[in-house]
């Protein structure tokens, strides 16, 4: 069974900045151009059911040099469904952001962080790499305020850490405002701000 990444072992003052749910046309792009601003990347995991509404947008993310991932295509509970659907969730999805962007994703999230050894052995037919994060109590998606996302982030921080907000499914304000703040931050202590992919290929042993 593969293991679920949180972080990686890197010499790299390095963070790879993750956001799942969408995309959505006014968060994405926030998020998307906050990066932009900055000079780092950030990694969509994004739902094929969304991708399928606007891959247009999904390839202009794309093309601006942030990753792609596969976080199914309806977010289900993959371990509470049979291994064909979660095939099916996974697949149709593949399929969504290569017909959108050109190529195939090399990273999954499972919605909810929800896998076992069979939903992990699945993703790893598609050759993912599965990946999770070091600051799940930050819990964005509750909309805690800004004040509490931050609080929850900054003392997880660390080179080769992975980070999760999410950028879709309801008001995701207070996260961008985190975000503008987290960015500046880590800037400023000398953190590059690269995609999932990218701080996999700077993994020292």
């Amino acid at each position: 069974m593969s293991e679920t990444i949180h972080a990686v072992p890197t010499a790299s003052k390095a963070v790879a900045i993750t956001f799942d749910d969408g995309p959505n046309a006014l968060y994405t792009r926030q998020t998307a151009d906050l990066f932009n601003a900055a000079g780092g990347k950030a990694t969509f995991f994004m739902l094929g059911e969304k991708i399928g509404e606007m891959p247009d947008f999904v390839r202009q993310i794309h093309e601006e040099g942030h990753e792609i991932g596969n976080h199914s295509y309806s977010h289900p509970f993959l371990t509470k469904i049979p291994g064909d659907e979660v095939l099916a969730e996974l697949e149709r999805t593949d399929k969504r952001i290569e017909q959108a962007t050109g190529s195939r994703p090399a990273v999954f999230r499972a919605p909810y962080l929800d896998a076992n050894e069979e939903t992990t052995a699945i993703a790893d037919r598609f050759g993912y790499r599965s990946i999770g994060a070091v600051n799940l109590e930050t819990r964005d998606w509750e909309t805690p305020g800004v004040d509490y996302i931050l609080a929850h982030t900054r003392d997880t921080v660390r080179d080769g850490a992975i980070l999760l907000f999410h950028d879709g499914a309801g008001d995701r304000s207070q996260t961008m405002e985190a975000i503008r703040i987290l960015i500046g931050e880590l800037t400023e202590q000398g953190y590059e701000l690269v995609t999932v992919s990218e701080l996999l290929s700077r993994r020292s042993e």
